[in-house]
């Protein structure tokens, strides 16, 4: 827009669009807290790669990027540093090897790592990160930064100074065209960015899109505050898990727990507590089971009720408001689940009203609370283990008495009726509690068959289904005192403080992501997106069935303040939704100063950029009332804008579906009208190196830096491109670079050498005339056609396979088909090295620039010429299918003659004199018609052939044949079944069996070629209708070989010279 084209100041942004097209292609800023790694680079180069081709096509292409800074890992890193500099001292002199891990003043632990487990965390995401390394400053240390340099990183303003042009030289050195005018940082550091936050969420809560209000949320208590997906070490995408907690009463405790009655307050009420997602089989308890080697706590709720669960549990507890001071747990006793065995305990809304605690192996620490309470009529694993203690009790040292309840009726399914777990377990053949992936099999059938298709036969919800029956009866419940709400992490999340977080109950102001106008909104959007693969396109549907209300505030790290509760920071995947938009706007405010402490080119402070001045500047708002801002550039700002939005692509990686990737589609769905809605979100796998998982602490890594170090940009590239283009994990080899760089080098060498040898007139000049000049033409016009569509498509991998390694294969073929013919044309060869440099450029900038300029010596860039255009209108067919014909004649040609030798060698061949090791010649036979029996057989199917369905009437077809005596013949069946495949592959075309080309002339043509690439001295071309009386008088094999041929597969009979 700001380009200096006269009369664009009197065309719309839609007008100048139309008349200047653009592309606008963007990729997740990178958190500014290390440097750029390899798998950076790898979803940045599909973007990279769509640039330098948008460019090519003459459209007006952007690609910017900007560093996020916002959250809790500079914070707490720079924290790290100050307590590590109060130990060490600022230059860490003080810092020796047996110095133990330094931490602020003694506290109560708020992570259920113990000695035992601390191991498994340190081998894992979090020692990854680090390297393995223990301290703040050896991490710094060992990103290259200078000890005497580390300190300063205890502000964290400083990380946002350091990494950013490291970045900047890294994208740089593997010749990423960014436009660096428009970058900026994230947080309040940046005014101009901080008041565009502000005035998003604004919006967004003036649209009633976020809420406030107590909700299920991950929380680190070592941190006080939430932990969304960027604050953690592990468990990223992982959510709360809601339970409903049974408050199962002791009745009688068993004779083993006598001692752990004993540390009980006199008068209390013990309760186990057991986690269930199926509130509603609660019906048909029969007993309820422990881990006899879990360690289990009491924990003291109030001053009457003691819970019995994991110390696990007991801490998620604690911050949902079930113990009396939030956060507090208070532990009266511990004890394995051995020793309650025989327990009776009450059982809420069961049938039965007291049952037993009995063992089982398979209960799990790290799930739920440890106790589990039994419905062997809908759980398989119940019902399993039931079976196995009345089977084994002197084993499991129980009283038979206690297993003394069969299942009980609960829920009727169609398909199983009112047992399912039995008729589950009998179905599975499942023997034994042990062969858990049958039962999990068994878990996840009899779920679905009982939700989805299951009617109550039991309780006050009777011959209701189990969906309405389900909340009702979970309800009922809580109401009667019974159970509880609760909830835990969905799996194992850690903290980037290394905290072990839990689920926590907190009053905060979220997204109400999930609300239904909202959510179809969305759906919409993300109907209308281009997302390249259908594996995106359902992954993104799956998140938008389960997302809900993400909490958008912290109150530790950086960021922006909240603007109507300013104790609170937007969080980091809050803040980070529509930046896209920011970008064209950017270079005029900031103007390439990426703190924003400079007023840009166009003179607006950021004090001035208020609410309505940027709802003026992104949507369709009036102008302003009252502002700083004239109107003049808002309108410069307006209309850049509307030029370049939508993003036309955004590139990314899949781990970032459910998270960024999803609220960018819901906040785009809020805040823009469909006009400005995105385009089209490509998304990528991992990379793996070598074939395995990149990881520091493994020493498989690398660093985009070290890759254009080891390998150069362009063979780095080149790699990039070939790991692969879908959304299942890629693969960077080290050896597919190194192969690359010789690659490279060796093709340079090959057009510097052959254009020298044209200045001295060893290239062909004149007509191009040649069967192999109109091949090679033809080939090249072939690649260019296919590599731009593959370049429309994002396929990059193919890219390279057709537009690199498969164009060189046209160039070696017509090399050495002309090589005793007169050499290759000097025209072509250029036509070659020009096509070649204009196909690779968008993927290999720096190879394809020198061939471009100084090989060729074009007066100008590469980076500014068009992509190629074909000589000709289209891909001349004839010619193609000539080619091919000539390289599947030289396949057909060594494997008959192969099979000869196999053939002797074996003892099957005796009468044949002919020696391949000897001066040897081919005469090759056409045939000038097909087979009769083919005719006919074609004839019939034509007849009978349905356009519409692409199909045959086979009745019709047999019946044909039948009456013209040809089903008997033993060849008519085979060639009609042959036909139908190709008839399913390409159509009525199939009919038309015409060569399109002379076979005879081609042949002709390609005689010197054949001659040199098969060692044949001689190459005679002979006609099938025209040798009948030789044919007859062959060699038996011979003759079979020479009667098999029809047009297009000629016969071949191999004689030497005497």
């Amino acid at each position: 827009m700001q380009s200096g084209v006269e009369g664009l100041e009197d065309m719309s942004p839609e007008e100048i669009r139309a008349k200047y097209p653009k592309w606008f292609g963007t990729f997740p800023y990178a958190y500014m807290n290390g440097s750029l790694h390899l798998g950076h680079a790898f979803s940045l180069s599909k973007v990279e790669f769509a640039v330098g081709y948008e460019r090519m096509k003459g459209r007006r292409a952007l690609f910017p990027w900007a560093f996020h800074c916002t959250g809790m890992p500079i914070k707490a890193a720079s924290d790290k540093l100050v307590n590590e500099i109060s130990k060490f001292g600022a230059d860490f002199s003080g810092y020796r090897d047996e110095e133990e891990d330094i931490g602020d003043a003694p506290q109560p632990p708020t992570s259920s790592v113990t000695q035992s487990n601390a191991p498994k965390l340190e081998k894992g995401k979090l020692a990854a990160k680090s390297g393995g390394l223990k301290y703040q400053f050896q991490i710094l240390e060992n990103m290259g930064v200078e000890r005497s340099e580390i300190h300063k990183f205890a502000d964290p303003v400083y990380w946002l100074r350091y990494f950013p042009p490291i970045a900047k030289a890294d994208t740089a050195s593997m010749g990423a065209r960014l436009d660096w005018r428009r970058a900026f940082l994230t947080t309040d550091v940046n005014p101009y960015y901080d008041s565009f936050v502000r005035w998003q969420m604004n919006l967004l809560r003036s649209q009633q899109k976020i809420a406030f209000g107590e909700r299920y949320t991950i929380y680190s208590p070592k941190d006080g505050q939430p932990c969304m997906d960027h604050d953690r070490s592990s468990g990223e995408a992982l959510g709360p898990q809601e339970y409903t907690a049974l408050k199962m009463e002791v009745s009688q405790w068993g004779e083993r727990a006598a001692e752990v009655a004993k540390q009980l307050p006199e008068g209390s009420r013990t309760y186990f507590v057991a986690a269930t997602l199926r509130p509603e089989t609660m019906y048909g308890q029969t007993n309820c089971f422990v881990g006899p080697a879990i360690e289990y706590g009491l924990f003291q709720i109030n001053e009457k009720d003691v819970y019995l669960c994991t110390d696990r549990a007991a801490r998620n507890m604690a911050f949902q408001g079930v113990t009396k001071e939030r956060g507090v747990i208070k532990k009266l006793a511990s004890v394995k689940g051995e020793a309650l065995l025989g327990t009776k305990i009450k059982a809420p809304f069961g049938i039965h009203p007291e049952v037993y605690l009995l063992p089982m192996q398979t209960v799990l620490a790290t799930k739920g609370t440890g106790v589990v309470t039994s419905v062997p009529s809908d759980s398989p694993d119940d019902y399993i283990n039931l079976m196995e203690l009345r089977k084994k009790a002197a084993y499991y040292k129980i009283d038979e008495s206690w297993v003394q309840y069969d299942p009980i009726p609960v829920i009727e399914t169609p398909t199983y009726g009112g047992m399912t777990a039995e008729a589950l377990v009998k179905k599975l053949k499942i023997q034994s509690p042990k062969d858990a992936l049958l039962l999990a099999e068994a878990k996840d059938q009899a779920y679905k068959e009982g939700f989805y298709s299951g009617t109550m036969l039991v309780g006050d919800f009777k011959g209701q289904t189990v969906q309405e029956a389900k909340p009702k009866v979970r309800d009922q419940m809580i109401a009667a005192g019974l159970a509880f709400p609760y909830a835990e992490p969905e799996g194992l999340i850690i903290s980037r403080s290394s905290d072990e977080c839990v689920v926590a109950l907190c009053d905060q102001w979220y997204l109400d992501y999930g609300e239904t106008s909202w959510k179809e909104k969305a759906a919409k959007l993300l109907a209308q997106m281009n997302t390249f693969q259908p594996e995106t396109r359902n992954a993104f549907e799956q998140v938008l069935g389960w997302l809900h209300q993400w909490a958008c505030a912290r109150s530790y790290g950086l960021g922006s303040k909240l603007p109507w509760d300013p104790q609170y920071l937007v969080e980091s995947l809050s803040d980070s939704t529509i930046y896209m938009s920011y970008y064209t706007v950017a270079h005029l405010l900031q103007g390439g100063v990426e703190d924003g402490s400079v007023v840009g080119p166009l003179g607006v402070k950021a004090e001035d950029l208020t609410d309505e001045a940027w709802s003026y500047i992104f949507n369709d708002a009036a102008p302003p009332a009252s502002c700083n801002v004239p109107l003049e550039k808002l309108n410069i700002l307006r209309r850049e804008f509307r030029y370049f939005y939508p993003f036309d692509l955004r590139s990314s990686g899949k781990d970032l579906i459910p998270n960024h990737l999803t609220f960018c589609i819901y906040n785009h769905a809020a805040l823009f009208p469909e006009e400005h809605w995105p385009r089209a979100m490509r998304i990528n796998g991992h990379l793996m190196l070598n074939g395995k998982k990149m990881s520091k602490s493994t020493g498989n890594s690398l660093t985009m830096r070290q890759s254009v170090e080891k390998f150069g940009a362009d063979a780095t590239r080149l790699s990039l491109a070939d790991a692969g283009d879908s959304i299942e994990d890629a693969n960077f080899e080290e050896k597919t670079a190194n192969a690359n760089i010789l690659r490279l080098h060796t093709l340079l060498l090959w057009c510097e050498e052959v254009l020298s040898e044209a200045e001295v007139g060893k290239l062909r000049t004149g007509a191009k005339t040649s069967f192999w000049d109109k091949v090679f033409e033809n080939d090249i016009n072939s690649y260019i056609f296919e590599v731009e569509k593959l370049y429309e498509k994002a396929w990059y991998k193919d890219v390279c396979k057709f537009g690199f390694y498969e164009l060189q294969s046209a160039r070696d073929l017509y090399r050495d088909a002309t090589a005793a013919e007169g050499g290759m044309h000097i025209d072509l060869v250029k036509l070659w090295i020009r096509t070649q440099a204009l196909l690779i450029a968008p993927i290999a900038p720096h190879f394809a620039e020198h061939l471009y300029r100084k090989v060729l010596g074009e007066s100008g860039s590469v980076q500014t010429a068009s992509f190629p255009k074909p000589s000709a209108a289209g891909v001349d067919k004839a010619v193609s299918d000539a080619a091919g014909y000539v390289k599947e004649m030289v396949k057909t040609i060594r494997d008959a003659e192969l099979a000869l030798v196999k053939r002797k060698s074996k003892g099957k061949a005796v009468s044949l004199k002919y020696d391949e090791r000897a001066r040897k010649a081919v005469r090759i036979f056409i045939a000038r018609s097909f087979p009769a029996i083919q005719d006919a057989c074609i004839a019939a199917m034509r007849s009978n052939y349905d356009a519409a369905t692409n199909s045959v009437d086979d009745a019709a077809v047999r019946a044909a044949l039948t009456e013209q005596g040809l089903l008997r013949d033993k060849r008519a069946m085979p060639f009609v079944m042959a036909f139908k495949k190709r008839l399913a592959e390409f159509g009525a075309k199939s009919f038309e069996r015409a060569l399109p080309f002379d076979e005879r002339e081609t042949v002709k043509a390609a005689e010197g070629y054949l001659k040199r690439t098969l060692g044949f001295e001689e190459v005679i071309l002979e006609d099938v209708d025209e040798k009948r009386e030789d044919i007859e008088k062959m060699d038996p094999q011979d003759k079979k070989n020479v009667e098999i041929a029809e047009p297009g597969s000629p016969g071949f009979v191999f004689y030497n010279i005497q």
